[in-house]
Protein backbone atom coordinates (compact mmCIF):
# COMPACT_ATOMS: atom_id res chain seq x y z
CA UNK A 1 0.00 0.00 0.00
CA UNK A 2 3.00 2.34 0.14
CA UNK A 3 2.40 3.76 -3.34
CA UNK A 4 -1.21 4.53 -2.38
CA UNK A 5 -0.13 6.22 0.81
CA UNK A 6 1.89 8.51 -1.44
CA UNK A 7 -1.34 9.27 -3.30
CA UNK A 8 -3.26 10.00 -0.10
CA UNK A 9 -5.68 7.16 -0.81
CA UNK A 10 -7.53 5.83 2.22
CA UNK A 11 -8.86 2.31 1.67
CA UNK A 12 -10.49 1.97 5.08
CA UNK A 13 -12.68 -1.04 4.25
CA UNK A 14 -10.73 -4.36 4.26
CA UNK A 15 -12.90 -5.86 1.52
CA UNK A 16 -12.39 -2.91 -0.82
CA UNK A 17 -8.68 -2.89 0.00
CA UNK A 18 -8.34 -6.60 -0.76
CA UNK A 19 -10.26 -6.21 -4.02
CA UNK A 20 -8.22 -3.23 -5.22
CA UNK A 21 -4.87 -4.75 -4.25
CA UNK A 22 -5.79 -8.07 -5.86
CA UNK A 23 -6.78 -6.34 -9.09
CA UNK A 24 -3.59 -4.31 -9.20
CA UNK A 25 -1.39 -7.34 -8.52
CA UNK A 26 -3.02 -9.08 -11.48
CA UNK A 27 -2.63 -5.97 -13.64
CA UNK A 28 1.09 -5.93 -12.84
CA UNK A 29 1.51 -9.51 -14.07
CA UNK A 30 -0.58 -8.88 -17.19
CA UNK A 31 1.35 -5.69 -18.01
CA UNK A 32 4.60 -7.59 -18.28
CA UNK A 33 3.03 -10.29 -20.39
CA UNK A 34 1.29 -7.83 -22.67
CA UNK A 35 4.50 -6.16 -23.86
CA UNK A 36 6.34 -9.39 -24.65
CA UNK A 37 7.48 -9.71 -28.25
CA UNK A 38 9.04 -12.39 -30.42
CA UNK A 39 12.02 -10.03 -30.61
CA UNK A 40 13.94 -10.06 -27.28
CA UNK A 41 15.20 -6.51 -27.82
CA UNK A 42 11.66 -5.18 -28.27
CA UNK A 43 10.59 -7.02 -25.12
CA UNK A 44 13.48 -5.53 -23.14
CA UNK A 45 12.84 -1.99 -24.35
CA UNK A 46 9.07 -2.27 -23.90
CA UNK A 47 9.43 -3.59 -20.36
CA UNK A 48 11.89 -0.85 -19.43
CA UNK A 49 9.33 1.55 -17.98
CA UNK A 50 6.96 -1.19 -16.82
CA UNK A 51 9.70 -2.50 -14.54
CA UNK A 52 10.68 1.00 -13.41
CA UNK A 53 7.39 1.03 -11.48
CA UNK A 54 5.30 4.14 -10.89
CA UNK A 55 2.13 5.03 -9.03
CA UNK A 56 -0.16 3.01 -11.35
CA UNK A 57 -2.70 5.79 -10.82
CA UNK A 58 -4.70 4.90 -13.92
CA UNK A 59 -5.13 1.19 -13.10
CA UNK A 60 -6.00 2.30 -9.57
CA UNK A 61 -8.87 4.43 -10.94
CA UNK A 62 -10.05 1.45 -13.01
CA UNK A 63 -10.01 -0.74 -9.89
CA UNK A 64 -11.86 1.86 -7.80
CA UNK A 65 -14.43 2.50 -10.53
CA UNK A 66 -15.13 -1.22 -10.77
CA UNK A 67 -16.09 -1.27 -7.09
CA UNK A 68 -19.41 0.35 -8.08
CA UNK A 69 -20.29 -2.80 -9.99
CA UNK A 70 -18.59 -6.19 -10.00
CA UNK A 71 -14.81 -5.76 -9.65
CA UNK A 72 -14.32 -9.47 -10.45
CA UNK A 73 -15.63 -8.95 -13.99
CA UNK A 74 -13.40 -10.62 -16.58
CA UNK A 75 -12.77 -7.40 -18.51
CA UNK A 76 -11.74 -5.16 -15.62
CA UNK A 77 -8.07 -6.19 -15.58
CA UNK A 78 -7.61 -5.95 -19.38
CA UNK A 79 -9.21 -2.49 -19.27
CA UNK A 80 -6.68 -1.40 -16.65
CA UNK A 81 -3.84 -2.80 -18.76
CA UNK A 82 -5.07 -0.82 -21.78
CA UNK A 83 -5.00 2.39 -19.76
CA UNK A 84 -1.54 1.84 -18.31
CA UNK A 85 -0.05 0.80 -21.67
CA UNK A 86 -1.46 3.97 -23.24
CA UNK A 87 0.05 6.04 -20.43
CA UNK A 88 3.44 4.32 -20.68
CA UNK A 89 3.51 4.84 -24.44
CA UNK A 90 3.11 8.59 -23.94
CA UNK A 91 6.03 8.59 -21.49
CA UNK A 92 8.39 7.14 -24.11
CA UNK A 93 7.37 9.90 -26.51
CA UNK A 94 7.48 12.61 -23.82
CA UNK A 95 11.06 11.72 -22.91
CA UNK A 96 12.13 12.18 -26.52
CA UNK A 97 10.43 15.58 -26.77
CA UNK A 98 11.81 16.68 -23.40
CA UNK A 99 15.27 15.20 -24.06
CA UNK A 100 14.96 13.57 -20.65
CA UNK A 101 17.88 11.54 -19.31
CA UNK A 102 16.04 9.90 -16.41
CA UNK A 103 12.53 8.53 -15.91
CA UNK A 104 11.34 7.02 -12.59
CA UNK A 105 14.88 6.92 -11.27
CA UNK A 106 16.22 4.90 -14.21
CA UNK A 107 17.86 5.97 -17.47
CA UNK A 108 15.16 6.97 -19.96
CA UNK A 109 14.69 4.75 -23.01
CA UNK A 110 15.96 7.46 -25.33
CA UNK A 111 19.18 7.90 -23.34
CA UNK A 112 19.71 4.16 -22.90
CA UNK A 113 19.08 3.40 -26.56
CA UNK A 114 18.16 6.19 -29.03
CA UNK A 115 15.32 8.61 -29.73
CA UNK A 116 14.24 6.46 -32.65
CA UNK A 117 14.01 3.35 -30.52
CA UNK A 118 12.05 5.21 -27.82
CA UNK A 119 9.54 6.53 -30.36
CA UNK A 120 9.08 3.13 -31.97
CA UNK A 121 8.65 1.37 -28.61
CA UNK A 122 6.03 3.96 -27.67
CA UNK A 123 4.25 3.17 -30.93
CA UNK A 124 4.46 -0.54 -30.12
CA UNK A 125 2.83 0.01 -26.72
CA UNK A 126 0.01 2.00 -28.33
CA UNK A 127 -0.50 -0.90 -30.74
CA UNK A 128 -0.59 -3.42 -27.89
CA UNK A 129 -3.13 -1.27 -26.03
CA UNK A 130 -5.34 -1.14 -29.14
CA UNK A 131 -5.05 -4.92 -29.61
CA UNK A 132 -6.22 -5.61 -26.05
CA UNK A 133 -8.96 -2.98 -26.34
CA UNK A 134 -10.30 -4.82 -29.40
CA UNK A 135 -11.08 -7.80 -27.16
CA UNK A 136 -13.13 -5.48 -24.93
CA UNK A 137 -15.45 -4.49 -27.78
CA UNK A 138 -16.01 -1.61 -30.24
CA UNK A 139 -16.93 0.92 -27.54
CA UNK A 140 -13.64 0.33 -25.73
CA UNK A 141 -11.71 0.76 -28.99
CA UNK A 142 -13.59 3.98 -29.73
CA UNK A 143 -13.00 5.40 -26.25
CA UNK A 144 -9.31 4.50 -26.24
CA UNK A 145 -8.84 6.06 -29.68
CA UNK A 146 -10.66 9.24 -28.71
CA UNK A 147 -8.64 9.46 -25.51
CA UNK A 148 -5.44 9.04 -27.51
CA UNK A 149 -6.60 11.81 -29.88
CA UNK A 150 -7.12 14.13 -26.90
CA UNK A 151 -3.64 13.30 -25.60
CA UNK A 152 -2.12 14.20 -28.96
CA UNK A 153 -4.13 17.41 -29.21
CA UNK A 154 -2.95 18.37 -25.73
CA UNK A 155 0.67 17.71 -26.59
CA UNK A 156 0.38 19.75 -29.80
CA UNK A 157 -1.27 22.61 -27.88
CA UNK A 158 1.55 22.55 -25.34
CA UNK A 159 4.22 22.45 -28.05
CA UNK A 160 2.69 25.28 -30.10
CA UNK A 161 1.79 27.39 -27.07
CA UNK A 162 -1.02 29.92 -26.73
CA UNK A 163 -1.97 31.62 -29.97
CA UNK A 164 -2.49 35.35 -30.33
CA UNK A 165 -5.45 36.39 -28.22
CA UNK A 166 -5.48 33.19 -26.14
CA UNK A 167 -5.59 33.46 -22.36
CA UNK A 168 -2.36 31.71 -21.22
CA UNK A 169 -3.99 30.33 -18.05
CA UNK A 170 -7.01 28.95 -19.94
CA UNK A 171 -4.63 27.45 -22.51
CA UNK A 172 -2.58 25.80 -19.79
CA UNK A 173 -5.61 24.30 -18.06
CA UNK A 174 -6.83 23.02 -21.44
CA UNK A 175 -3.46 21.32 -22.05
CA UNK A 176 -3.61 19.58 -18.67
CA UNK A 177 -7.19 18.43 -19.23
CA UNK A 178 -6.23 16.97 -22.62
CA UNK A 179 -2.88 15.44 -21.63
CA UNK A 180 -3.62 14.26 -18.09
CA UNK A 181 -7.32 14.51 -17.31
CA UNK A 182 -8.47 12.65 -20.41
CA UNK A 183 -6.68 9.38 -19.65
CA UNK A 184 -7.63 9.40 -15.97
CA UNK A 185 -11.25 10.10 -16.96
CA UNK A 186 -11.28 7.10 -19.30
CA UNK A 187 -9.63 4.94 -16.63
CA UNK A 188 -12.42 5.70 -14.15
CA UNK A 189 -15.01 5.24 -16.92
CA UNK A 190 -13.55 1.86 -17.92
CA UNK A 191 -13.68 0.69 -14.30
CA UNK A 192 -17.37 1.50 -14.07
CA UNK A 193 -18.18 0.18 -17.56
CA UNK A 194 -16.45 -3.16 -17.27
CA UNK A 195 -17.51 -3.60 -13.67
CA UNK A 196 -21.11 -3.26 -14.87
CA UNK A 197 -21.95 -0.08 -12.92
CA UNK A 198 -25.12 1.85 -13.72
CA UNK A 199 -24.74 4.30 -16.65
CA UNK A 200 -25.21 7.36 -14.42
CA UNK A 201 -22.48 6.06 -12.12
CA UNK A 202 -20.14 5.53 -15.08
CA UNK A 203 -20.67 9.14 -16.16
CA UNK A 204 -20.05 10.40 -12.62
CA UNK A 205 -16.82 8.41 -12.45
CA UNK A 206 -15.61 9.83 -15.79
CA UNK A 207 -16.30 13.40 -14.71
CA UNK A 208 -14.55 12.83 -11.41
CA UNK A 209 -11.56 11.24 -13.16
CA UNK A 210 -10.99 14.19 -15.46
CA UNK A 211 -11.26 16.77 -12.71
CA UNK A 212 -9.13 14.90 -10.17
CA UNK A 213 -6.51 14.37 -12.88
CA UNK A 214 -6.28 18.11 -13.52
CA UNK A 215 -6.17 18.82 -9.78
CA UNK A 216 -3.37 16.30 -9.25
CA UNK A 217 -1.24 17.75 -12.05
CA UNK A 218 -1.76 21.30 -10.79
CA UNK A 219 -0.79 20.24 -7.28
CA UNK A 220 2.46 18.83 -8.69
CA UNK A 221 3.11 22.27 -10.22
CA UNK A 222 2.77 23.85 -6.79
CA UNK A 223 5.01 21.28 -5.13
CA UNK A 224 7.73 22.13 -7.63
CA UNK A 225 7.67 25.65 -6.20
CA UNK A 226 6.66 25.20 -2.57
CA UNK A 227 8.38 21.97 -1.54
CA UNK A 228 11.70 22.17 0.30
CA UNK A 229 12.33 18.50 -0.45
CA UNK A 230 11.97 16.20 -3.43
CA UNK A 231 8.33 15.57 -2.45
CA UNK A 232 7.29 16.28 -6.03
CA UNK A 233 9.67 13.62 -7.38
CA UNK A 234 12.16 16.13 -8.73
CA UNK A 235 14.42 18.90 -7.46
CA UNK A 236 12.30 21.91 -6.38
CA UNK A 237 12.24 24.65 -8.97
CA UNK A 238 12.99 22.33 -11.91
CA UNK A 239 10.13 23.73 -14.01
CA UNK A 240 11.31 27.26 -13.22
CA UNK A 241 14.87 26.45 -14.26
CA UNK A 242 13.67 24.92 -17.53
CA UNK A 243 11.30 27.78 -18.32
CA UNK A 244 8.16 25.65 -18.06
CA UNK A 245 5.26 28.09 -17.45
CA UNK A 246 3.28 26.32 -14.72
CA UNK A 247 0.22 27.80 -13.02
CA UNK A 248 1.98 29.85 -10.28
CA UNK A 249 4.29 31.37 -12.89
CA UNK A 250 1.40 32.20 -15.22
CA UNK A 251 -0.50 33.87 -12.37
CA UNK A 252 2.62 35.84 -11.40
CA UNK A 253 3.18 37.00 -14.98
CA UNK A 254 -0.37 38.29 -15.41
CA UNK A 255 -0.59 39.94 -11.98
CA UNK A 256 -0.67 43.73 -11.76
CA UNK A 257 0.54 43.98 -8.16
CA UNK A 258 2.76 47.03 -7.83
CA UNK A 259 4.75 46.03 -4.73
CA UNK A 260 8.50 45.70 -5.22
CA UNK A 261 8.55 41.89 -4.84
CA UNK A 262 5.87 41.30 -7.48
CA UNK A 263 7.50 43.72 -9.92
CA UNK A 264 10.89 42.10 -9.43
CA UNK A 265 9.41 38.62 -9.87
CA UNK A 266 7.81 39.62 -13.18
CA UNK A 267 11.14 41.07 -14.34
CA UNK A 268 12.97 37.81 -13.62
CA UNK A 269 10.28 35.58 -15.15
CA UNK A 270 10.34 37.66 -18.34
CA UNK A 271 13.94 36.56 -18.97
CA UNK A 272 12.93 32.95 -19.79
CA UNK A 273 14.55 29.77 -18.41
CA UNK A 274 16.38 30.57 -15.18
CA UNK A 275 19.67 28.78 -15.66
CA UNK A 276 21.56 31.28 -13.52
CA UNK A 277 21.65 29.88 -9.98
CA UNK A 278 21.33 33.25 -8.26
CA UNK A 279 18.35 34.37 -10.37
CA UNK A 280 16.74 30.97 -9.97
CA UNK A 281 17.05 31.09 -6.19
CA UNK A 282 15.71 34.66 -6.08
CA UNK A 283 12.71 33.83 -8.26
CA UNK A 284 11.94 30.69 -6.26
CA UNK A 285 12.00 32.65 -3.02
CA UNK A 286 9.78 35.39 -4.43
CA UNK A 287 7.30 32.88 -5.85
CA UNK A 288 7.01 31.08 -2.53
CA UNK A 289 5.89 34.32 -0.86
CA UNK A 290 3.80 35.62 -3.76
CA UNK A 291 0.05 36.16 -4.10
CA UNK A 292 0.37 34.06 -7.27
CA UNK A 293 1.18 30.93 -5.26
CA UNK A 294 -1.75 31.56 -2.94
CA UNK A 295 -4.04 32.00 -5.95
CA UNK A 296 -2.73 28.76 -7.48
CA UNK A 297 -3.42 26.91 -4.21
CA UNK A 298 -7.00 28.19 -4.30
CA UNK A 299 -7.33 26.94 -7.89
CA UNK A 300 -6.13 23.46 -6.91
CA UNK A 301 -8.56 23.38 -4.01
CA UNK A 302 -11.43 24.43 -6.28
CA UNK A 303 -10.69 21.56 -8.69
CA UNK A 304 -10.48 19.09 -5.79
CA UNK A 305 -13.83 20.28 -4.47
CA UNK A 306 -15.36 20.11 -7.94
CA UNK A 307 -14.18 16.50 -8.22
CA UNK A 308 -15.77 15.73 -4.86
CA UNK A 309 -19.06 17.19 -6.07
CA UNK A 310 -18.99 14.98 -9.15
CA UNK A 311 -19.12 11.93 -6.87
CA UNK A 312 -22.59 12.91 -5.61
CA UNK A 313 -24.52 10.49 -7.90
CA UNK A 314 -22.50 7.54 -6.57
CA UNK A 315 -23.82 5.45 -3.66
CA UNK A 316 -22.36 6.35 -0.31
CA UNK A 317 -19.94 3.78 1.08
CA UNK A 318 -16.26 2.83 1.37
CA UNK A 319 -15.57 3.00 -2.38
CA UNK A 320 -16.88 6.54 -2.66
CA UNK A 321 -15.03 7.47 0.54
CA UNK A 322 -11.79 6.21 -1.03
CA UNK A 323 -12.30 8.51 -4.02
CA UNK A 324 -13.14 11.39 -1.69
CA UNK A 325 -9.90 10.78 0.20
CA UNK A 326 -7.99 11.65 -2.98
CA UNK A 327 -9.80 15.00 -3.05
CA UNK A 328 -8.83 15.65 0.58
CA UNK A 329 -5.22 14.74 -0.09
CA UNK A 330 -4.86 16.96 -3.15
CA UNK A 331 -6.54 19.90 -1.41
CA UNK A 332 -4.20 19.54 1.57
CA UNK A 333 -0.85 18.49 0.04
CA UNK A 334 0.02 22.01 -1.14
CA UNK A 335 -1.50 23.99 1.72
Amino acid sequence: MSQFGALGLNLADPRVEASVLGLLDTVEVELRGSVASADPFVTEAARHLVEAGGKRFRPLLVALGAQFGDPTGAQVVPAAVVMELTHLATLYHDDVMDEAAVRRGAPSANSRWTNSVAILVGDYLFARAADIAADLGPEAVRLQARTFARLVHGQIAETVGPRAGDDPVAHYLHVIAEKTGSLIATSARFGGMFGGAAPEHVEALAGYGETIGVAFQLSDDLLDIASESVQSGKTPGTDLREGVPTLPVLYAREADDSDASSVRLREILATGPLTDDALHAEALGLLRESPALKRARETVRSFAEEARGQLAPLPDGPSRSALESLCDYIADRTS
